[in-house]
């Protein structure tokens, strides 16, 4: 077992009007506490991830913390940035990785600080998936694409017109691969929003359609949420898929039991 470092930087009050999307929605949902910049050890897994787009991954090899396993084609790590009140996810394997959402405005340092305890650079990211247009989650997206000059970025196609981008985002949809990561659609908490599914693995990266801020798994905020029908009717789907680790946006990663966590979750509904 390998353990993820939990990167964590101050985070930030921004005040603005409904007029501006990305400011708006991050002065609604910004009402965790901050955290001071420290780089802290978190507990988590090497997991097994998918290979290149379509090849499931190998066994876990072990490590130190935050490197790549020594054996490591196919295999899949997870680095969390944490922003203080909002987490986005560093995804790595064989040299390249995928980030998925991007925090904040001014959270891409954070980001860097995950992707070098990963053991890579800006140069290493290919993908840059973006869970829903909230502000707290695709803040940074400007900064985090001028860094990773080569990265292509990924929406949901509800959810692009309210994505503002240096450039072109690329549309996903549900059962699309990312990274040999499945892009599962889960609206609700906005309409285009995705989740990104290590099938292989067993990691489940849910953005806001579950958080576990309340100390267990829940469904997305209702006072935060777009539909609150396909809200649950997400959280139903996500019940009936297999993982043993849950990172969420709002709230500290489940690393084991996770999927039946949900499952009882989606029951309850």
């Amino acid at each position: 077992m390998t353990f993820p470092i939990d990167v964590s930087r101050r985070s930030f009050l921004v005040n603005a009007s409904r007029g501006t999307i990305a400011l708006a929605v991050l002065g609604v949902t910004g009402c965790g506490p901050t955290a001071l910049s420290s780089v802290t050890p978190s507990e988590g897994s090497s997991v097994p991830g998918a290979g290149s787009s379509g090849a499931s991954g190998s066994a876990p090899t072990g490590g130190s913390a935050g490197a790549p396993p020594s054996s490591a084609v196919g295999s899949v790590t997870w680095q969390r940035a944490n922003l203080g009140f909002v987490s986005a996810y560093v995804l790595a394997r064989a040299g390249e990785a995928a980030i998925v959402d991007t925090g904040l405005p001014g959270g891409e340092g954070t980001i860097h600080e995950a992707l070098k305890a990963a053991g890579l650079d800006w140069g290493n990211v290919g993908h840059v998936i973006l869970t829903h247009r909230h502000g707290d989650h695709v803040g940074s997206i400007d900064a985090i694409l001028a860094a990773a000059s080569d990265a292509t970025g990924y929406a949901g196609e509800a959810d692009l017109p309210s994505i503002t981008s240096p450039r072109t985002l690329t549309s996903v949809k549900d059962g699309d691969t990312v990274f040999g990561l499945r892009i599962v659609a889960t609206p609700g908490h906005t309409i285009g929003h995705v989740s990104v599914f290590d099938e292989a693995g067993g990691i489940l990266v849910a953005g806001d359609a579950l958080g576990t801020d309340t100390g267990t798994v829940a469904g997305s905020k209702p006072s935060f949420t777009e539909d609150l029908e396909q809200a649950k009717a997400s959280v139903v789907k996500l019940g009936k898929l297999t993982f043993e680790t849950l990172l969420v946006g709002h709230g500290d990663p489940i690393l084991e039991g996770a999927s039946a966590q949900v499952a009882a979750l989606a029951a309850s509904s």
